[in-house]
């Protein structure tokens, strides 16, 4: 009997799961590295809506001249709340790069920053203090979109 017949049919069998077994594990890795990005990209932009949802809210209150003092500072807690962005922010840490997270906390504070000023009486649209404390706020969301594109490849 001739084993070389043989051993090049096995071979060749082998040889050729093989090589379907590695194209399935580089398949399976590429769609999950598809996916999840998807989920970045998504939470990503909740968490953009949920930080322009809450600082629409903020400048809302600020610029409520007919409120008082104790109106304008529930209405500043209360943007917070109607926002989301709590809820955004924690998700986001979960799946984000360190730089994105970092991102996140700066510009997350710097709306909190705005919103303490307002809730504390010195937080109407012209005061000098609010206008720096929303310049800071700015800065710091352009940042944060830019760690976001570059985490996805944008």
């Amino acid at each position: 009997m001739n084993w070389i017949p043989l051993l090049s049919t096995a071979f060749g069998a082998v040889i050729g799961v093989a090589a379907t077994l590695l194209a399935d594990r580089m398949r399976a890795r590429s769609n999950r590295q598809e996916e999840d990005q998807a989920l970045r990209r998504q939470l990503y932009g909740d968490y953009l809506a949920a930080l322009s949802l809450t600082r629409h809210n903020l400048r809302t209150s600020s610029r409520s001249s007919s409120a008082s003092p104790e109106e304008r500072a529930r209405m500043a807690l209360d943007s917070f709340k109607e926002g989301g962005v709590y809820q955004a922010r924690y998700q986001v840490s979960l799946v984000a790069h360190e730089r994105v997270v970092e991102a996140s906390t700066s510009a997350f504070n710097a709306l909190r920053s705005l919103r303490d000023l307002v809730e504390a009486g010195g937080g109407s649209h012209g005061d000098p203090r609010y206008r720096a404390a929303q310049d800071e706020w700015a800065a710091c969301f352009t940042t944060l979109r830019q760690s976001m594109r570059r985490d996805l490849g944008n």
